[in-house]
């Protein structure tokens, strides 16, 4: 329309052919770029986070521009060059494997209309960090693998006979090594299995014997590979066995009874377990699970806990109690600040007359400073003297 930002009053009313006019229809409208997202809401889930942001008031013609960064950005004048845009909607989801668990990701989201787009607005949030629910969610993925299907499946021998004939196997007597291989190609891609067991030496003379098993898939050029080695070879001059897993997954799954959860998932450099005894734990930080957790220890030292009951010793420097009982006796050597106090709080302080000789005699002057915050009452009790008199008759 072409008209400038601000808030308008339209007035409309009906008009016949012979001039005569109606009532006037009149209503107010706004062209305003949008406000900025009150709250931004960030729902974990397995490998995911989804962010659905809300206005203080809804506008149906208003819509959201997400976008997201693995880091922080300082400066939100910046995240058009440092974040990765996302879309525009009413809400957004962002999943994958980089979704780890434990790790901060940060959403930049603003509001967009037809008029314009708000300033940006900050949230960040984590994925789900439920260990039982990700041993579930790798159940049923694992579980539609081929793989899988395969290795559950019973072993039919009167199949081998045929299978080993096609395989193609090399025999090479100057290295003492076994291969076999397995291949086959299709369009543009192809697949391949190679066995190799293998007994060489090194250049110190000492002997090494390896087993490799590996699975390469070549797909529009790029290599996926998949092994398992196990091997003994000396290192620094001792023998040393490994056994070496190659895989973007590696899971254990125990079959008693028909089981299909798995005991353990290692995928993108993490690994997820359901029970776990250990004798000893190092960790550069603990944190438990729910959103936010009840329980955290930072590489920093700094403990979090919604609810704790301790029976030892608690040694501070600083810090701050609320609510707090005392059941037994409490020792304060330092200086006691208090704004209010319940009950009696007496200071009571002796002072002795001077002597004369083997008797009291004189006065006894008392000085009272006003440096305290709050009233005193003093009391000084009356002192009575009673005797007799003493003659000396010698």
């Amino acid at each position: 329309s072409g008209l400038p930002p601000g808030e308008y009053t339209l007035t409309v009313r009906a008009i016949n052919s012979y001039g005569q006019q109606g009532e006037p229809a009149t209503t107010t409208f706004r062209i305003n770029a949008p406000a900025v997202p009150a709250t931004i809401e960030l729902t974990p889930g397995y490998f995911q986070i989804t962010a659905v942001p809300r206005l203080a008031v809804y506008d149906p013609t208003v819509q959201f521009e997400f976008w997201f960064s693995e880091t922080k950005i300082a400066d939100t004048s910046q995240v058009e060059t440092s974040a990765r845009y996302l879309g525009t909607g009413s809400q957004w989801s962002v999943s994958g494997p980089h979704i780890k668990p434990g790790k901060d990701f940060w959403f930049y989201v603003r509001s967009v209309n037809l008029v314009g787009k708000s300033a940006f607005v900050e949230a960040s949030g984590r994925a789900s960090n439920d260990a039982e629910g990700y041993l579930g969610l790798f159940r049923e993925k694992i579980g539609k693998l081929h793989l899988a299907q395969g290795l559950w499946e019973l072993i039919d021998n009167s199949q081998l006979a045929d299978e080993m004939a096609e395989m193609k196997t090399s025999i090479t007597e100057t290295r003492n090594e076994i291969t076999q291989t397995v291949s086959k190609t299709l369009e543009d891609q192809s697949a391949t299995i190679q066995q190799i067991q293998r007994v060489q030496k090194d250049t110190n003379d000492d002997l090494a014997a390896l087993y490799m098993l590996k699975v390469q898939k070549t797909k529009n050029g790029i290599p996926y590979v998949a092994g398992i080695g196990a091997g003994i070879e000396d290192t620094d001059g001792q023998p040393l066995s490994n056994i070496l897993l190659l895989a973007d997954r590696i899971a254990m799954i125990n079959p008693e009874d028909g089981n299909t959860t798995p005991l353990f998932v290692a995928q993108g450099n993490q690994l997820f377990m359901n029970d776990v005894f250990l004798k000893r734990l190092f960790a550069a930080s603990i944190t438990s699970s729910g959103n936010p957790p009840t329980f955290s220890l930072t590489p920093e030292g700094k403990l979090t806990a919604r609810n704790a009951d301790i029976s030892g010793a608690i040694t501070a420097n600083t810090g701050t109690l609320n609510n707090v009982t005392i059941n037994e006796n409490c020792v304060i050597r330092g200086k006691l600040s208090a704004n209010q106090i319940e009950g009696d709080l007496v200071k009571t302080v002796g002072k002795a007359f001077p002597r004369n000789n083997s008797y009291a005699s004189g006065t006894v002057t008392v000085t009272v400073y006003d440096d305290q915050g709050f009233d005193r009452q003093i009391i000084i009790p009356p002192v009575l003297f009673r005797g007799t008199k003493h003659q000396n008759f010698n």
